[in-house]
Parts: structure tokens; sequence; C-alpha cells
């Protein structure tokens, strides 16, 4: 699977669920299913990729800004959810996290920001497909720890220091 396919049903998958993360990881499944395992693995390859290349406390920090706080397994879920956005905000966010006030359209934070769901969906198209449990991907795992320099997430005036745009639209 190419970047460009990878992209292309995580894009169509979020517009048919018009935005719901629950609804869109099932339809990943539904599409995952209709191709071969190996097409999936790659598909998981993909996903995991880009989850382990989040794992940036600066990123962190904006998930803490959106959700109004973010233990270690919301921030997973962030992440995921923040893959299953399509590319543009997924690099965007990435790049420069203050700019997810621009990327992101309405923020409902009780369906938003939570990909749970999308995090499993290859691994359930994989187990369906074949009746096994998805091997081991072969990529390189995430770093122990998050990269870049640490923030102190409970001090406000850093937050709203370090993510400007974000604390004027989320917390303003």
């Amino acid at each position: 699977m190419e970047e460009s396919e990878f992209w292309e049903l995580i894009d169509a998958t979020r517009e048919a669920a018009e935005g719901d993360p629950e609804e869109q990881a099932d339809l990943l499944v539904d599409r995952l299913l209709q191709l071969d395992p190996e097409t999936v693995l790659d598909f998981a390859r993909h996903f995991e990729a880009r989850y382990n290349r989040a794992y940036h406390w600066d990123l962190w920090g904006a998930a803490w800004v959106l959700l109004d706080g973010a233990s270690d397994d919301a921030f997973d879920f962030f992440r995921c959810w923040l893959i299953g956005q399509g590319r543009e905000v997924f690099e965007g966010g990435l790049h420069d996290p203050d700019s997810l006030a621009d990327l992101l359209g309405d923020f409902d934070e009780e369906i938003d920001g939570d990909g749970e769901e999308l995090g499993y969906a290859a691994d359930e198209a994989y187990e369906q497909l074949t009746g096994t449990v998805a091997p081991d991907l072969g990529i390189a795992p995430a770093p122990a720890e998050p990269e870049g320099s640490s923030i102190n997430f409970e001090n406000e005036a850093v937050l709203a220091q370090l993510y400007p745009k974000l604390w004027d639209r989320f917390k303003g």
C-alpha cells in the first residue's frame, strides 16, 4: 500500500463517518476487509509509523489544551484521532501544534480527540481476514519518552504562551 492509498482510506472513511471517530473506525475495518491480509499489514505499518512520529511533547501540550487535560492514554488516543483527521491536519499538527486552531473545524470534546478505535482497525480487520493476531509489523518502536522538551502542563501561563491560537480559540 502506497502512502497516498493510506491517506485516501483515512479521508474516505472520515468523510463517510461525518467526523465521528468511532463510526470512522467501523468503516475503516469494513474497507480493510476488502483487501488482502498483507495490504492490511501495510496499512497498519503506515498507521503505526505516523502514530510513533506524533509522540512529541509539543503535540501533547496541544492535546492538553484541546482536551482540557490529557493523560498518557488520552494522548495515545488523541494521536490516533489526529491521524484520522487526514494528512493535512496530521502533518500540520506535527509541524506546528498551535496551527491545529486553524486546521480543525468544529471541535466537540465529547467525540473529538479520541480515536482509540482507529488504532485497532487494522488489527481487527487482519484478525477477521486470517483468524490470527497480526504479526509484528517490523517497524521501529516508539521512543520510550516523547520527543522534544517536556512541558509543565499544569502551568496555564506556559500553555497560553506556547499555544496562543489554541488557547484563544478553546480556552479564551
